[in-house]
């Protein structure tokens, strides 16, 4: 097992650490244009259809809801009457989606519906017509439509129960439509905004030589690690769209970060970037403790018949100390020489997280270490 792990963790090693020219990326995949953002939007909303798997009297919010959209639509219900009323097939729900920028009145987003409530499923559920609003409390889209459940949650007469994923959310495709346009601007103080998704002087200064390159001397300057102002020319003053998709195609080769993941669960292990390694001494062991119990049958035998039968556990302790070994790994200036480094020790995934963080403690390994 712990072989097979090495080698895959060598080979990922090994495919990163070939010697590929670096790969120049499009600025539309390095920056995002100031102003043009998503908004996130809430509402809370009224499921119904589900096939006798929604919430109960026992939650409140749900049964006056359904009684608040009755009376919406002309039905009158006395609230005496709440806790006769079946809600086994509604469901109290929070709805969210993401509002994109430039959204015109009309366009269709998706939506994600989730139960607050107890139900057990929502499969089969139609989300009644809700209103999403935005930080502002303003409501900038409308949410309606039937959802997709990606699971299942069966039940026998007996009690017995089957489910596989998620049942109490799920999705809408294009379910809500934008009623509200959220105001955007691009330009200010004559000069656009790149703003980097992942922050970094170096990549900041070079997109700035990428755009002066293209658009004259001056153009483009840094305002920090994370943003870099661009001044529009005269000639773009009206054709801000041209400009910012002129910028969009231009190359630039980002930083690639030195940067270990490794997910314990699935022992998966994958490391990127210029990862290196200083010389240092490991020593690593292990103190596995076993405790075993069974049960014993102790039937003494005594005259005319007084004895009972007793059961006696028998437990049994052992330890075992693994051996402690000391492993020196050389200096390792490139991700293969690492790969060769750690597989020496042999570890599990779990076991080489360890060392991991303990080698990046100790400064001895330049990368970042995540565990998952």
């Amino acid at each position: 097992m712990r072989a097979s792990l090495y080698m895959a963790f060598a080979l990922v090693v090994a495919l990163v650490s070939v010697s590929f020219p670096a790969r120049a990326e499009h600025l539309r995949d390095l920056v995002d244009v100031g102003g043009a953002r998503d908004n996130q939007l809430i509402g809370y909303g009224i499921v119904g259809g589900v096939s006798g798997t929604g919430d109960d009297f026992t939650v409140p919010f749900a049964g006056q809801s359904i009684l608040s959209l009755l009376r919406r639509l002309g039905v009158q219900v006395d609230a005496s009457q709440l806790q006769q009323m079946r809600l086994r097939n509604a469901a109290a729900v929070i709805v969210t989606a993401t509002l994109p920028p430039f959204a015109k009145p009309g366009t269709k987003i998706d939506v994600t519906v989730a139960s607050i409530g107890n139900a057990r499923s929502l499969l089969g559920g139609v989300l009644m017509q809700t209103v999403l609003k935005g930080p502002d409390q303003q409501a900038y889209a409308v949410a309606q439509g039937s959802l997709l459940v990606g699971g299942f949650d069966a039940h026998g007469q007996t009690g017995s129960t089957i489910r596989s994923g998620i049942t109490t959310a799920g999705r809408i495709a294009e379910g809500a439509i934008v009623e509200r346009e959220v105001p955007t601007s691009l330009v200010s103080n004559g000069a656009l905004r790149l703003e980097l998704r992942t922050p970094g002087f170096t990549v900041a200064a070079r997109i700035a030589e990428a755009i002066n390159a293209k658009l004259g001397p001056a153009s483009a300057s840094p305002q920090d690690g994370g943003a870099v102002l661009v001044k529009v020319p005269a000639d773009y003053t009206t054709r801000i769209v041209e400009l910012v998709a002129i910028l969009e195609d231009l190359e630039v080769v980002p930083l690639r970060r030195a940067r270990v993941v490794i997910n314990e669960r699935t022992g998966t292990i994958v490391a990127g970037g210029d990862v290196r390694l200083a010389p240092v001494a490991v020593v690593h062991g292990n103190l596995t403790i076993v405790v075993k119990e069974s049960p014993m049958a102790s039937q003494p035998t005594a005259p005319f018949g007084a004895g009972t039968t007793v059961v006696v556990p028998k437990t049994q302790i052992e330890t075992n100390e693994g051996n402690r070994t000391v492993a020196y790994m050389p200096a390792a200036p490139t991700l293969s020489d690492v790969a060769s480094a750690l597989g020496t020790l042999g570890l599990s995934p779990r076991e080489l997280a360890s060392v991991l963080e303990a080698l990046r403690g100790a400064g001895a390994l330049e990368a970042e270490v995540i565990i998952q």
